[in-house]
Order: structure tokens, then C-alpha cells, then sequence
């Protein structure tokens, strides 16, 4: 008797086994970098904002406490959303090697390993220095590992195109910068383990290396992908690509000033590059196609337009800091009007039009939910920026009571924003949505 032959596999099989396994893996990057906001993020961000406000002031409250915040909100939110969409996306449109899955799990577990590490050294009263560095090196080692899977990717060639688009030289360019941003934080690392005199960074050295996170790396990135999504999103006209690589070269001379030490010519070169974005990108001039509002709240377009006028905002706010700020006050608030006016409201925006799609296929729970996570994070911004600036400086002593109000408001908004997205990744996919309703209509 002949054996027989093992079933042959089906090509088609492959590839939906391949494509759950990729959106379970963003699934938990998305899931995790929620975690990150809600808790370590925006809860102790609250704290320390309810005892910087009861105090009248911020000298009071440990500096790595204020540091631990950031880093939960810069690395642990906005830094694994990145990862975990960059898996994701250029899988798709690149077809990364078969074991991009599994590296993508290794760079989970090193990556939440290190931000999880540094948080917890940041926030305990006898921090253990050694684990900085240690933490540092994960948070590195997560990183180059998704660095050196994606760089893989070699998208297919576009008959009319000779070289990579502009969006995603920007987006190379960004992550060469989210690259520089994680040696330096191993280097800052290594330096207060050494000086051995607690987690915090010291103020001097903080204010000059603030810079390189966020336009070093998060807003360029913002930016390319802005470019990739927005015409066909909002109906905008292609993007200008000069502008846009103008706008991330002033950028980047921006952060390098910074760290050289001349912050007023840091925050002037801000202004042209907030001004070349913009242009660049057409975000005020006329749709010339209908917005894709499927899934979404009608208001999508304005709030995603809103947060480039809360990035003028915030690079207006930066130059005026360096020429007026005496207590921290102005700073603070250009600091916030540019990761939460802009970046944070950004993700709100397009991460409730796209993750639902790229976690599962499925369809946002509440559009409405999205508006009102919209709306309470502009509203909660827009106090703290104004009772930050007239609270801190000694303009207006009575907006020290505003300060709390304003942290409960975007505390609820991320509390709307992280609900929503929960409850959409718990549903089944849109398809099984549409089947089951079929047959509830059919059934006799």
C-alpha cells in the first residue's frame, strides 16, 4: 500500500495565516502603547500637575518624576505606536521576509522591556541607577532590531517613479533621527549612572536635548506620513515636496542649535519649518475630492487641520519662551501645545481612521466617542497652555486653579480615546459584523 502524500499547502492559507499573525502583533503594539498613555503617561502627568498646581509651583516636585512622564509619553505611547505600525505597513506594502512576524515580537518584548524599566527608575523614591543604562540598551535593542528588518523593505517599483517617494525618504529620514534620539538617551543614561546623584537629567542639559524627540524624530514622521495619507483622507492636492523637505531641514537645524545651546535660534528656525510644512503639505487650501469620512466622524478633517494651527501655536510660544520665559512657564506650554495640541491630537485624528483597519479590519466603535475624545484633548490643551503661560510666569496667580482642570479634562479624553479603541479591537472584524446582520435580516 502506497503512503500517502502530505496534503500540499494552500498558497491563499499562507497568507491569511500571515496577515492574522501581523495584525495580532499591532494589535498588542497598539494595546501596549494605550497601556503607556493612560497609566505611566497622562495618570502621573495628572499627579504631578495636581501637586505642581497645589504647591504654586514645580521646584518642589522630584524632576524625574516630571522626566518619567515624558518618557512614558514620548517612548511608551507615541515610540511603540510607531513600531508597531511601521511592522505592519511596510509588510504590506514591502513584503518584509517571512520572519518579520517573529522579530516583530522580539522587538515587542525588548522595547516595552527597556520604556517599562526606565519608568519604573524614574518614579522610585531610591531609584536603582544601573538600570538607566540597562533600560537604555533595551529600548535600543528593540529598536534595531525593527531597524534592521524593516530596512529590508524594497517597495515595488512604480512605473512613473525612478526613486522612493518623498513621503517615505521623509519617514527614513525621521527614524534616522528616532535612531539618534536612543543614542543619545543611552549616552544620558550611562552619564547619571556614573555621576550616581539620582534619574533626573539636569535641568540645563534637559532643556537642550527636549528638542531631538520631538522634532527630531516625531513631527518629521508625522509629516511623511501625513503626506502618504492626507490627500487621499482629507481630498487635498499632492503635497509640495520641497516644501516638505525644507520644512524637515529647518527642522533638524533646529534640534541641532538647541543642542548647541542657542535656543532662541533653535525656536526661530522652528517658525519657517512649521510655515514649509504647511505649505507642503496643503492642509489649508480647498479639498479638491471629498474627505473618506467612512468610520469616522464627520469633524476628521477639521481637527486634523486644527492641530497644525496648535503647531504655529506652539513655535510661536517657543520663541517667546526664549526671549521671556523666567520660570519654566512658557516653555512648558510650547512644549504641550506641540506634543498635545499637535502629535497627540494627530494620533487621535488618523489613529482612530486607520487602526481600526490595520488591527483586524474592523470599524470603529463610536464615531461620536471620537469626537468627543477630539474635543475634550483641544479643550484640556488650550486651558493648560494659557494657565501654564499665566500660572508659572506670575501673570495671572488665580490660573493656578485652571491647571487641574485642565489635567482632568485630557486625562477623560484619553480615557474616551483608549475605551473606544479597546472596545473596536474587542468586536469580530467588519466582515463577520456585515454576515451576522445578513443573517439576523434573513432569519425567519
Amino acid at each position: 500500500m502506497l503512503a500517502s502524500k502530505p496534503a500540499e499547502r494552500n498558497p491563499t492559507q499562507g497568507i491569511v495565516e500571515r496577515e492574522s499573525k501581523l495584525q495580532t502583533l499591532v494589535t498588542v503594539y497598539i494595546t501596549t502603547g494605550l497601556v503607556f498613555l493612560l497609566l505611566p503617561g497622562t495618570f502621573l502627568g495628572v499627579w504631578n500637575l495636581l501637586s505642581i498646581s497645589a504647591r504654586h509651583t514645580v521646584a518642589m516636585l522630584p524632576a524625574a518624576w516630571i522626566q518619567a512622564h515624558g518618557h512614558a509619553q514620548i517612548f511608551g505611547w507615541l515610540g511603540t505606536f510607531i513600531l508597531g505600525i511601521g511592522f505592519y505597513s511596510l509588510s504590506k506594502m514591502g513584503s518584509l521576509p517571512a520572519f518579520a512576524v517573529s522579530r516583530g515580537w522580539l522587538a515587542y518584548f525588548l522595547w516595552t522591556a527597556g520604556v517599562l524599566l526606565r519608568w519604573l527608575t524614574g518614579v522610585a523614591s531610591h531609584p536603582w541607577l544601573p538600570a538607566l543604562p540597562i533600560a537604555a540598551l533595551l529600548e535600543l535593542a528593540g529598536f534595531l532590531v525593527f531597524f534592521r528588518t524593516v530596512s529590508g523593505h524594497r517597495p515595488a517599483p512604480h512605473p512613473t517613479q525612478s526613486s522612493k517617494p518623498a513621503w517615505m525618504l521623509i519617514v527614513i529620514a525621521s527614524t534616522t533621527g528616532f535612531l539618534l534620539t536612543l543614542l543619545v538617551n543611552l549616552a544620558v543614561s550611562f552619564y547619571l549612572a556614573a555621576r550616581g546623584a539620582g534619574a533626573a537629567v539636569p535641568d540645563s542639559l534637559d532643556q537642550r536635548l527636549l528638542m531631538l524627540p520631538v522634532w527630531g524624530f516625531l513631527v518629521p514622521t508625522v509629516w511623511g506620513f501625513n503626506a502618504r495619507w492626507l490627500p487621499t483622507f482629507l481630498g487635498l492636492r499632492a503635497p509640495r515636496n520641497a516644501w516638505l523637505y525644507a520644512a524637515c531641514l529647518s527642522a533638524f537645524a533646529a534640534v541641532a542649535a538647541s543642542a548647541a545651546g542657542f535656543p532662541l535660534l533653535a525656536s526661530s528656525l522652528l517658525l519657517p519649518a512649521t510655515a514649509a510644512s504647511i505649505l507642503g503639505l496643503r492642509i489649508f487650501e480647498p479639498a479638491i475630492q471629498p474627505a473618506k469620512l467612512n468610520g469616522v466622524h464627520t469633524t476628521f478633517p477639521s481637527f486634523v487641520r486644527l492641530s497644525y494651527v496648535w503647531m504655529i501655536v506652539a513655535t510661536s510660544l517657543g520663541i517667546f519662551a526664549a526671549l521671556a520665559d523666567r520660570h519654566h512657564g512658557i516653555w512648558g506650554a510650547s512644549r504641550h501645545a506641540i506634543t498635545v495640541g499637535f502629535l497627540a491630537a494627530m494620533v487621535f485624528a488618523i489613529g482612530q481612521k486607520i487602526l481600526p483597519a490595520f488591527c483586524g479590519a474592523r470599524v470603529l466603535f463610536r464615531p461620536a466617542l471620537m469626537f468627543l475624545s477630539l474635543v475634550l484633548l483641544n479643550l484640556g490643551c488650550a486651558l493648560r497652555v494659557l494657565s501654564e503661560v499665566l500660572a508659572y510666569e506670575n501673570y495671572v496667580p488665580w490660573m493656578w486653579r485652571v491647571l487641574p482642570v485642565s489635567a482632568i479634562i485630557e486625562l477623560t479624553a484619553v480615557a474616551v480615546f483608549t475605551a473606544n479603541l479597546v472596545i473596536t479591537f474587542l468586536r469580530p472584524p467588519a466582515h463577520l459584523v456585515t454576515l451576522q446582520s445578513l443573517k439576523a435580516a434573513t432569519r425567519p
